[in-house]
């Protein structure tokens, strides 16, 4: 195994190359104690230290920094530790660590972001943002049975009235202009064009408001 490249990423950490494929992130003193220089082979010995002992240990902790702040999804936490330079391997040994002791949880994660957008965002734009977050087709039609067992609801002609409501619109004297900008407002929640014309162009339902 052979150094084919060192690249400096800060001042005390550097992504090191070996044979012209990316290995790690390593701190400099790391560099220093396993003599990880460019042109120089690697011992087999360090390179298995560094891979089972130093980078799973260093991306376990790194893994519970994060969720200590707020949760993520495992899709999310994955991204975090690749963006941080750790490898797959390393990433994956991590994400089990965390999940053994159920600091990640896709499911709960999801039923809590159900709950906490249900009464502003369509289904479908929930849905969108769950699976931009990496949550999976299955899990989420989990979740949604899960949130609707705990009574969890959604009317969406009453969540747009009550966005316009808050919003300042009035279906009496709002003109084409006010008509679109609330539609194209209503349209980025995820709510349906069938929905969003019949909220839009009412001239009832807003008084119960």
């Amino acid at each position: 195994m052979r150094v084919t490249r060192i690249e400096e990423l800060t001042k005390s950490r550097s992504r090191v190359y070996i044979d012209e494929e990316f290995a790690f992130v390593l701190y400099k003193g790391e560099l220093r104690s396993y003599r990880i220089v460019v042109g120089e082979e690697l011992a087999p010995e360090d390179y298995e230290t560094i891979m089972g002992q130093v980078l799973p240990k260093r991306a376990k902790l790194r893994a519970m920094n994060l969720l200590k702040s707020r949760e993520y999804t495992t899709k999310q936490l994955h991204d975090k530790l690749k963006d941080g330079g750790y490898p797959e391997r390393i990433i994956s040994e991590a994400l089990a660590y965390v999940e053994s002791f159920h600091y990640t949880d896709d499911l709960r994660y999801a039923v809590a972001y159900i709950s906490g957008h249900e009464s502003t965002r369509s289904r479908r734009r929930i849905e969108l943002d769950l699976l931009n977050k990496g949550i999976d087709q299955d899990t989420l039609d989990r979740a949604w049975q899960e949130w609707e067992e705990q009574g969890g609801t959604q009317d969406e002609q009453v969540m747009i009235r009550e966005l316009l409501k808050k919003r300042g619109y009035d279906p009496e004297t709002a003109d084409r202009k006010e008509i679109q900008r609330q539609g194209a407002f209503l349209m980025r929640r995820g709510f349906s064009g069938e929905s969003v014309r019949k909220a839009l162009f009412s001239r009832g339902g807003f008084e119960d408001y």
